[in-house]
């Protein structure tokens, strides 16, 4: 959305476009010409209470005026977006007692496919993603190489979040912060991918 000076900005466009003088415009908009003049020489800033008297007199929208895109769509509804907590091995993703919270979302803006939260525990991968962001997952058995995944450490009953590196017969979990060593998946430390990392949300 444009700021007060693009709005004027537009406005003095559109009456050049149109062969509209400040006098005819000031008519228009039942304004003193004055005052006018001074929106237009951006001595004085754009009472955004006008912009309807504006917009009918350049015969455009109010969202014209603001920059508002013509395909922005009003939210229709929301969806509840499980916070996982704990995750025992043989369960599901999903099952209840894995659930800590929901965090609730615009359906608008959401991918496709099952998601989930997941809440980021120390800085391995900082400063990517930050301790205690809720980290939003989409459920799926493999990712790319180099792609961060949330990832079950199946002796641990624990997930974690780490950029995945596909090697020979292994998987190697690697972390964003070189503090930190990279975990290596074999028989004996075993792991399943739970999802794709897409984005994240903390708090400030």
């Amino acid at each position: 959305m444009k700021n007060n000076t693009e709005v004027i900005e537009t406005i003095i466009k559109l009456s050049h476009e149109r062969n509209l003088s400040i006098s005819e415009l000031a008519r228009r908009t039942k304004m003193a010409k004055s005052a006018v003049s001074k929106y237009f020489n951006k001595t004085r800033s754009f009472p955004l209470n006008r912009l309807n008297q504006f917009a009918a007199a350049l015969e455009v929208t109010p969202e014209e005026l603001l920059g508002v895109p013509r395909n922005l769509h009003p939210i229709s509804g929301t969806v509840k977006i499980p916070v996982l907590g704990v995750i025992a091995c043989g369960d599901p993703i999903m099952a209840e007692e894995n659930i800590d919270s929901f965090i609730e979302e615009p359906k608008e803006t959401l991918p496709t496919g099952k998601l989930f939260y997941l809440r980021a525990k120390g800085r391995s991968m900082s400063p990517t993603i930050p301790d205690g962001a809720n980290v939003l997952i989409r459920q799926q058995p493999d990712v790319e190489d180099g792609e961060i995944a949330a990832v079950l450490l199946t002796n641990e009953n624990e997930a974690t979040l780490k950029r995945i590196k596909h090697s020979k017969d292994i998987i190697l979990l690697l972390p964003d912060n070189p503090e930190y060593q990279p975990i290596v998946s074999s028989d004996e430390n075993p792991i399943r991918i739970l999802g794709k990392a897409l984005r994240y949300v903390s708090r400030l």
